[in-house]
């Protein structure tokens, strides 16, 4: 078991994060994005910056490779989706997109949109974790906690509506 610190300064203790996630034994703040048969989308539980979203499997694997040829498609199309919304909806021009194996949580990828207040860390792979930090140290009070999940709810009318 792990223990984990959510964004809200709330512990879960848990083997796999994306498991109690995906299962629902773990609500991430602001609720789920996008629930599939094979997927599950969320904001980021541990770092509050409007419009990054995990898109994990449902199924506890590690690898791209294991996905089935049904969830490889259904992966794509969501992806396709969570990005259009990211754009049409909170007017998100940049994204970077991360997927390890070495994770001790089960397959998923991060949507780490670009904001225009990390300009100042740089435009490349190496600026994303003191964004990450610093969103996470600096930028999790009240106000920023009330624009993630509005941004949330934006994303999450968008894609139930079938626009992106």
């Amino acid at each position: 078991m792990r223990r984990i610190t959510m964004a809200n300064g709330e512990t879960v203790e848990t083997a796999c994060l994306s498991c109690a996630i995906t299962s629902g034994a773990v609500e991430p703040d602001g609720g789920v994005l996008l629930e599939t048969e094979h997927f599950h989308a969320h904001q980021d539980v541990a770092y509050p910056i409007e419009g990054l979203v995990i898109l994990a499997s449902k199924r506890h694997i590690k690898a791209l490779d294991e996905l089935t040829e049904e969830e490889s498609q259904e992966y794509i199309r969501l992806l396709t989706s969570i990005r259009r919304a990211q754009r049409e909806v909170l007017g998100i021009e940049h994204v970077y997109y991360f997927y390890n194996e070495d994770t001790t949580h089960h397959f998923h990828t991060w949507m780490v949109p670009r904001h225009e207040w990390m300009q100042a860390f740089g435009r490349s792979v190496e600026s994303v974790r003191p964004v990450l930090l610093h969103a996470r140290k600096e930028r999790n009070d009240e106000e920023q906690v009330l624009k993630v999940r509005a941004a949330i709810g934006a994303l999450r009318e968008a894609l139930q509506r079938g626009e992106c």
